[in-house]
């Protein structure tokens, strides 16, 4: 799943927001914040972080293992939990004659006991792609606004 949204930024600017990790919680609807792993400072192909992560009352963490580090054109990581992965996520940033276009993509990769049983206990998610789907709306609609405040 996936959705785009016009930014009048910069791309190299909105690709700083989504790649800063220990920052996206400033404009991700779950991700209450996020740290980078085993000395990593940066986006760069295998550099891991931890993402903390809420909905509602329920808090859980993930680890992910970045994937893509294209400045000013796409950002992408894999989430895992448990030793397991769990999804793929990525921004793809085009830039345009007034800033840019960024599709906030998806890929859930579950398998089906997470998917029926301990994904929902942990999250409190029952639907996670329409759960997932309203975030990204929601996502990219906060981080145009970022974006364009800078």
């Amino acid at each position: 799943m996936s959705a785009a949204v016009e930014i009048a930024a910069p791309a190299e600017r909105v690709y700083e927001l989504v790649s800063e990790v220990t920052g996206q919680h400033r404009f991700t609807a779950e991700c209450s914040g996020s740290q980078w792993l085993g000395g990593a400072t940066g986006p760069s192909v295998g550099a891991r972080f931890r993402g903390s992560n809420r909905h509602g009352g329920r808090r859980w963490s993930t680890t992910a293992r970045v994937l893509h580090a294209e400045p000013g054109r796409r950002f992408g990581y894999l989430v895992s939990s448990l030793g397991m992965a769990l999804a793929e996520w990525e921004y793809l940033i085009e830039p345009t004659g007034s800033g840019c276009r960024v599709e906030e993509r998806t890929v859930d990769r579950r398998n089906a006991l997470f998917r029926a049983v301990i994904g929902p206990l942990a999250t409190g998610v029952r639907d996670r792609a329409a759960h997932n789907r309203r975030n990204i709306v929601e996502t990219l609609r906060k981080l145009k606004e970022l974006a364009e405040q800078s």
